[in-house]
């Protein structure tokens, strides 16, 4: 469980699912999933990213850090990051959130009919967004980037010094491309020209384990992480194209 102050006031917390939540869920175990939980440390507020496989851990969590959850994020619509069905299984997620406290669920407009469908929630229950709008928890600033490729909707979170990708980047990777909705072009321009703007020296925190450590500088990510490597288009396509 990472503890990370970017700046002081900032709460900011990334737990691992089967390690720090879901201890005892064999799923959460493989499929190493982070949920995030980002507030204000002075007004005690804090949103949750992607809160799938433990609800009642996350809220723990907050409620031992004297922090009161009043929004959730979602990277996208993926069962293992916002609850749902998935290869037989049923994860706990943003639905069984809301039975416990209701509080707005904040997706990409792209994502919305996609998220109701996975997780039986309806319209009301999301706030839909556009690329650069900015969810304020507390007097911390969220900025919302629309990364389409892995899925349509999906989005990374940018504030102070950090970004937190979903499944958009990995240190070591990206999202895939061939699952529905998934469109490798997209992901291209997501990774080259979308993020473009995330400065070196920003800590980017994914949405899985898929390497050794758990956080790394953009500028470490995009000097190592191959998916850099290619230097157009149409490299990119022959090597990550369907």
């Amino acid at each position: 469980m990472s503890d990370v102050t970017i700046p002081n006031r900032l709460y900011f917390r990334q737990l691992l699912a089967g390690r720090d939540i879901a201890q005892t869920d064999p799923l959460a175990r493989q499929m190493v999933n982070f949920v995030y939980l980002i507030g204000d440390r002075e007004t005690g507020e804090a949103v949750a990213i992607d809160p799938a496989y433990d609800v009642d851990g996350i809220l723990q969590v907050l409620e031992a850090d004297g922090m009161k959850l009043t929004g959730v994020l979602a990277t996208h619509y993926h069962a293992d990051h916002v609850g749902g069905e998935m290869m037989g299984y049923s994860i706990e997620g943003v639905h069984e959130l809301l039975e416990r406290t209701h509080v707005p669920i904040h997706v990409q407009t792209e994502e919305g009919p996609l998220v109701q469908k996975v997780t039986n929630l309806t319209a009301s229950d999301l706030v839909l967004h556009s690329s650069g709008d900015v969810v304020m928890v507390g007097d911390i600033p969220i900025e919302l980037i629309h990364t389409p490729g892995h899925t349509p909707g999906s989005q990374c979170f940018m504030l102070d010094g950090a970004l937190v990708s979903g499944d958009t980047l990995f240190l070591e990777g990206c999202g895939r491309t061939d699952l529905p909705g998934g469109d490798p072009v997209a992901l291209y321009e997501s990774l080259t020209q979308k993020l473009s703007k995330v400065p070196d020296d920003s800590l980017l925190f994914p949405g899985h384990l898929y390497s050794a450590d758990p956080c790394a500088s953009m500028g470490d990510t995009r000097r190592v992480n191959f998916v850099f490597r290619p230097k157009s288009e149409d490299e990119w396509l022959a090597m990550f194209g369907r």
